[in-house]
């Protein structure tokens, strides 16, 4: 059916199509939803464009390499509400690929079993005795087979701690960019968008970047970058890479910039900094539950100004 002028689907109607899918997906098949489902359906004409629209959207998904399609469709655990309004989004770019393909990795991250909102931290038990420690906007799956014991970072930064395995399966951690074998203890994930980065606080971790770059092993006491087609030389640990995991950012000699950035990652709305004073260096220990008060410490020790524009909106700037 070919949507003519004057009779596309308006926002409304997209996003109930985009309940009914997400009310029709788990569904028996002799459930009540479906007849309401095609009751829907033969009200409007313009009701049938918007399900269309659903199912060419279901079809790019199901295009992409797994498991991206299918657990962005179909993980029952996904935030309902979340999801609603980006599956909206996507029906109102028209339910093609080019957008879809796009936004899939922040789809899945809505989808992922285990998430942690802006400015939260988790901790999480795994089967075999080890345990993740989630940061903040952190967002995974774990899957424990006959084969491997594998954790799927979608977006954010975890602390992995292993425990043996009487099954011998290998523990791997896998970003967009690659993956991260363990082979000791203690180490942590960081997947930063265009790269991921490892560090070792304990024994060792060998890391495959995606599409065939060479692996590269790092000990405790290093870290790396790594994105898809090659890792970076593996540098020192910088000290204090776990602090997070207490609550703290702790910092020598950092730019005022790297600072706010990674303050950024835990405040609720924007927080930005100006060029002109970006380049201003501090140490110093900061509890990252308390940005406010970060900041009104950070205005008092240095010649910058901190604006409000709401409690989300926050510059920091010259005095």
């Amino acid at each position: 059916m070919i949507e003519a002028p004057g009779r596309r689907p308006d926002a409304a109607t997209l996003e109930r199509a985009a309940a009914w899918y997400l009310d029709l997906r788990g569904a028996a098949p002799d459930a009540p939803a479906h007849q309401e489902h095609a009751r829907w359906l033969a009200l409007d004409p313009v009701h049938r464009l918007a399900w269309e629209r659903v199912q060419r959207l279901r079809q790019t998904f199901e295009r992409l390499p797994e498991p991206v399609g299918r657990d962005t469709f179909h993980s029952a655990r996904t935030a309902r509400r979340q999801m609603l309004k980006k599956l909206t989004v996507l029906l109102m770019a028209g339910g093609s690929g080019a957008l879809a393909w796009r936004q899939k990795d922040e789809l899945q991250a809505l989808a992922a079993s285990h998430r942690t909102g802006t400015g939260e931290r988790r901790q999480l038990a795994l089967a075999d005795g080890g345990s993740l420690q989630l940061n903040t906007a952190t967002a995974l799956d774990v899957r424990y087979d006959a084969a491997g014991r594998e954790i799927r970072l979608h977006q954010g930064e975890i602390l992995v701690v292993t425990a043996s395995d009487p099954q011998g399966r290998p523990f791997v951690v896998r970003t967009r960019h690659g993956s991260v074998r363990a082979l000791g203890t203690r180490f942590v994930v960081r997947d930063d968008l265009r790269s991921s980065l490892v560090q070792v606080l304990e024994h060792a971790v060998e890391i495959r970047p995606a599409d065939g770059g060479a692996t590269l092993r790092l000990q405790a006491g290093q870290q790396a970058r790594f994105a898809a087609g090659e890792a970076q030389p593996a540098e020192a640990l910088e000290a204090n890479a776990d602090a997070w995991s207490k609550g703290l950012l702790v910092v020598d000699g950092w730019p005022l910039g790297r600072v706010v950035d990674e303050l950024a990652r835990h405040h609720k709305g924007h927080l930005g900094c100006d060029p002109a004073v970006a380049r201003l260096t501090l140490s110093g220990v900061f509890h990252l539950d308390d940005i406010p008060g970060v900041l009104q410490n950070l205005s008092a020790t240095l010649p910058i100004r901190v604006v409000y524009r709401s409690r989300y909106w926050v510059r920091i700037g010259a005095a």
